[in-house]
């Protein structure tokens, strides 16, 4: 079993830590493209039970790593340990444990929402009483039972997310890996998700959440790495990896800072 330690007791001044388990471990996680290195020995610890913020520039590797992570894309170099189980020595026992909302989401969009879920746990070998009752009950959670019989082709982009995430979660994982789960989600709606992922992790679930929304990770994550050219810039909780700054200032600053620019001296409107 891989364990981190952790101090878990904020009264006795030299406390023992006490070992907290891993949900996901990456050693010198690599990857190319070509010549271009987009994943440089990447070393991660996760903890069970974490909301763990994933952040960085666009092009920093944050997808690439990611599907990776999930099984979708082999590495060149380095290991993949998910609940102490070998990634890519032993897909087919971690495939189940993991549930996936991957960038750039493609979907069988012309079953209706209702069906996609249906396939879905039936494809994850759930019997069809389950699928049903869970259908139903993520779909009223996500603010989609009206339109569980409207083809998925015709979701706006919010509620195409919501049913993404929904086939994610319906064969109750224990790794949750979202990138970007809140873009083109309304308020409402992004509230609804947030209490969701706040009570899987509460029950023992880990979620990965990857967004270029640095509000959004430090209200939401305990836990937060950061990346740039694909190299790990910070990683720990994010109070310490703050550093006494809020964490768009700090992931600015770690990433070299606001790039300068000529004046757009032509941007008057007359």
């Amino acid at each position: 079993m891989i364990l981190a330690m952790e101090n878990t007791n904020q009264q006795n001044p030299n406390p023992t830590p006490e070992p907290r388990r891993l949900a996901l471990v990456t050693r010198g996680l690599t990857k190319y493209f070509g010549q271009t290195c987009a994943v440089n020995q990447l070393n991660l610890d996760i903890p069970q039970g974490s909301m763990f913020g994933f952040v960085g520039p666009n092009g920093a590797g944050k997808t690439t790593t990611l599907s990776m992570v999930t099984g979708m894309l082999k590495p060149d170099a380095g290991q993949i340990w998910v609940n102490d189980i070998s990634v890519w020595d032993n897909l087919t026992a971690v495939k189940p444990r993991i549930g996936v909302l991957p960038d750039r989401l493609r979907l069988f969009d012309r079953l209706s929402g209702q069906e996609l879920l249906t396939y879905t746990g039936l494809l994850r070998g759930m019997d069809k009483a389950t699928v049903a009752q869970r259908s139903s009950d993520l779909l009223q959670a996500l603010g989609l039972k009206d339109d569980a019989k409207k083809t998925v082709a015709d979701y706006s982009a919010g509620m195409t997310k919501k049913i993404g995430l929904a086939c994610a979660l319906i064969h109750v994982p224990n790794l949750l890996v979202l990138d970007e789960p809140f873009e083109a989600i309304d308020p409402v709606s992004s509230r609804a998700i947030a209490d969701i992922l706040h009570s899987f992790v509460r029950d023992g679930g880990t979620v990965i959440l990857s967004s270029h929304v640095m509000d959004t990770v430090q209200r939401l994550c305990d836990h937060v790495a950061i990346i740039a050219h694909g190299s790990l810039l910070a990683h720990g909780t994010v109070q310490d990896v703050a550093a006494g700054m809020d964490l768009e200032s700090r992931f600015i600053e770690l990433v070299g800072g606001v790039q300068e620019h000529g004046e757009l001296t032509w941007l008057r409107p007359s």
